[in-house]
């Protein structure tokens, strides 16, 4: 395992050689986005129409940050779980999306395409919203804002940290973690 210091718009280069286990510290731009932004970017593509942000190389972080009190630039900024974006997530990454944030286990679907993508999934740990909150360092409301909490922002991260949980060569925090500490 190791420790990278990355920026985000390293990260469609760097995914493919991140492992399982390993650490990052991301600095850059994250895109937040939940179940009902996925469903309404997917309806756009169906369409045809233009995206909230580009997906080739864009870094997602499953959150509903809460509003900013004042003098804050964003509120409360923990992980939300993963799996709700799973019928969205392959359909992204096989249109560029590189990395995604958040909490729990993934479908294999999203496995399958974070191999044939090149993609990752990290995790945040979820319960330190607030110490999240500390590395955001600007926020601007890119579409769907009547989804209030759950709009698409664009985060501006310094030092933001995450565990890679599954990687593109197959490996797997959730199925391999465990299986370590099972007795026969």
């Amino acid at each position: 395992m190791a420790h990278y210091d990355l920026r985000t718009e390293d990260l469609k280069e760097m995914a493919p050689r991140l492992r399982a286990g390993d650490t990052v510290s991301l600095t850059g731009t994250l895109y937040t986005a939940r179940d009902a932004a996925h469903k309404r970017i997917v309806a756009a593509m169906d369409e045809g129409a233009e995206l909230p942000f580009a997906l080739d190389g864009a870094a997602i972080y499953y959150a509903g940050p809460t509003p900013a009190k004042p003098g804050q630039v964003i509120g409360s900024v923990g992980p939300t779980t993963s799996g709700r974006m799973d019928p969205y997530s392959p359909r992204l990454m096989d249109n560029g999306l590189t990395c995604m944030i958040g909490k729990g286990v993934r479908s294999q679907a999203v496995a399958d395409a974070m191999a044939r993508n090149g993609a990752v999934y990290m995790v945040a740990i979820g319960g330190a919203g607030a110490v999240k909150a500390e590395s955001i360092k600007g926020l601007e409301v890119v579409a769907y804002d009547d989804l209030g909490c759950e709009s698409v922002k664009r985060l501006t991260v310094e030092n933001f940290s995450a565990i890679v949980a599954m990687d593109c060569a197959g490996g797997n925090l959730y199925r391999d973690g465990a299986a370590q500490y099972r007795t026969e």
